[in-house]
């Protein structure tokens, strides 16, 4: 598959989990995916969490998350993107996965303290302390992907 076939299902599945494991002929799969994350979605109340958020209402949004299900969101987004992209031809390193686990780690770790850690005075709240906890956590996981390579080759 070609290089652009990859990042269209990628994009697909970044816009509805789910939608890249059906262009990729997995169709059970897909819906199932699909079907998971929107339950989720709706039992987290995740669109008014990022419909306050993204109004500058913090605390509103805070106040109408559903934590016990916003936790499994990060889990449930990330595995689905690795998959399509997975299933699309990528990720032929063993270790492919690690950026994406590692970004699950810590973007659920931000959903957890979402609530009441600050960065520099402000409270981000349950959608953007999970984004900004999410970057290390892709950096870690390619600096460990990479190690493993290096240390797989020099074996």
């Amino acid at each position: 598959m070609s290089k652009k076939g990859r990042i269209q299902k990628v994009l697909w599945s970044i816009i509805l989990p789910g939608s890249g494991q059906i262009l990729n002929g997995k169709i059970i799969k897909g819906l199932l995916l699909s079907g998971v994350e929107l339950f989720t979605l709706f039992q987290s109340h995740l669109l008014k969490v990022i419909l306050y958020s993204f109004r500058g209402d913090i605390q509103l949004a805070i106040e109408k998350a559903n934590y016990q299900w916003l936790m499994f969101y990060p889990c449930i987004y990330l595995f689905s993107i690795w998959d399509a992209y997975k299933l699309a031809g990528g990720g032929k390193s063993p270790y492919a996965f690690l950026p994406f686990v590692f970004s699950v780690y810590t973007a659920t770790l931000g959903v957890i303290y979402s609530s009441n850690l600050k960065v520099f005075g402000v409270l981000l709240g349950p959608i953007f302390l999970p984004l900004l906890f999410s970057i290390p956590g892709i950096g870690v996981g390619l600096l460990l992907k990479m190690g493993l390579e290096n240390k797989k080759i020099n074996s």
